[in-house]
């Protein structure tokens, strides 16, 4: 993946949309609608299903077999899908899934798990770990290990002081998108096995990038570093705002500190506020591709941090609002009825085919918020 054209790319095209007006309380799209969180996400994500499964394992690229290449980092999120399905339901149709693909997936990899993208890596190991702690195989645990060895070697202070580079010939390039996942799988792994080695870790990771590209001020989440000449490039993506804000919810999970929450909260605002269609009151759209995954990754921790306590009041209704909001607007102007595929733009249907990535966003915010409801019954 060319990742890093692609993030250039953005920067000019994106360069107004972080200069949108703060959300209002009051949203434009509150229509009722007759229909449940639970079956928007049943239907979102059995066509996810059906539409990209491959038989040899692993997901294709395209909708209805327009592409069938295969995208290793994509491939982990519309797992998690599938992980959210089952979770939901306990339909034990979605575990059918699980070893086909973690099979599969090492299969079209090269006969590896191992990537030249170290966040690639993470991604596919916290997904694992996903699995590992449904079905306590040890084969996932195997491969996190693995997978978390290799990232490890990330890590160096040559460049930027600290930070996990971004892919393996590149070790001068710290990005969020290599640290953020990379925080929160050591934090996961810590509460699994208690070792401290995976909460330094965490730690570590995330103060690296709350010190290097964690503005606190606005709560924006810097994209990297340039290691060689201290440049930093200041895009906010919000797959990056998500990922540190997922890091300080399982931190302050573990540590019960406070200035996590904070942090979260910063990040969180930020991204409603300078990271979304104005307009709709929606995250924006971030482009085909790779874009296309990054709201529903922010989605997926905004998610979890909307169901920790701590949060203040003010700022609790108004991101509920928000993310409800995308949701009911998704769900009637973001896919043509009875055909369920989704675009890049939760504002805009789909044009014939669509990609794995934008599916697969629809499906994680429609999931989360079936989830969230959940918890919010208990």
């Amino acid at each position: 993946m060319m990742k890093s054209m692609y993030i250039g790319l953005l920067v000019l095209s994106l360069f107004s949309l972080n200069s949108c007006s703060k959300i209002n309380d009051e949203y434009q799209f509150n229509d009722e609608l007759d229909i449940s969180w639970d079956q928007m996400a049943q239907q979102t994500s059995d066509e996810l299903i059906t539409q990209f499964w491959n038989n040899e394992g692993y997901f294709n690229y395209g909708s209805d077999g327009s592409d069938l290449g295969f995208q290793y980092w994509p491939n982990a999120h519309a797992m998690d899908v599938v992980i959210d399905a089952y979770l939901r339901t306990q339909d034990p149709k979605y575990k059918d899934y699980f070893a086909k693909w973690f099979e599969g997936v090492k299969k079209k990899n090269g006969n590896t798990y191992e990537n030249v993208f170290y966040d690639d890596m993470e991604w596919n190991a916290l997904t694992m770990l996903r699995l590992f702690e449904i079905t306590k195989e040890q084969k996932y645990m195997d491969a996190v290990l693995h997978l978390w060895n290799d990232i490890l070697k990330a890590w160096n202070t040559e460049y930027a002081g600290g930070g996990l580079a971004w892919r393996k010939d590149m070790l001068y390039s710290k990005n969020a998108c290599s640290n953020g996942p990379a925080s929160i799988l050591a934090a996961r792994l810590y509460k699994l096995t208690k070792d401290e080695q995976y909460l330094d870790w965490a730690i570590r990771i995330y103060d690296w990038q709350k010190e290097t590209l964690f503005d606190r001020a606005t709560g924006a989440v810097y994209d990297n570093i340039n290691g060689e000449t201290d440049v930093i490039n200041m895009t906010a993506l919000t797959y990056n705002q998500g990922t540190f804000v997922g890091t300080a919810v399982e931190l302050f999970d573990i540590t019960k500190d406070p200035l996590y929450m904070n942090d979260a909260q910063k990040a969180s605002n930020y991204t409603m506020t300078k990271c979304i269609d104005a307009s709709n009151n929606v995250l924006r759209n971030e482009g085909d591709g790779d874009g296309a995954l990054f709201k529903g990754i922010f989605v997926r921790y905004f998610i979890e941090y909307l169901k920790r306590d701590g949060i203040n009041e003010a700022f609790r209704s108004k991101f509920e609002n928000f993310i409800r909001n995308n949701g009911k607007v998704a769900w009637q102007q973001g896919q043509d009825t009875g055909i369920l595929l989704f675009s890049p733009s939760w504002t805009q249907k789909p044009l014939g085919q669509t990609q794995l990535t934008s599916q697969s966003s629809a499906a994680m915010l429609f999931e989360g918020l079936a989830s969230f409801e959940k918890s919010t019954k208990k």
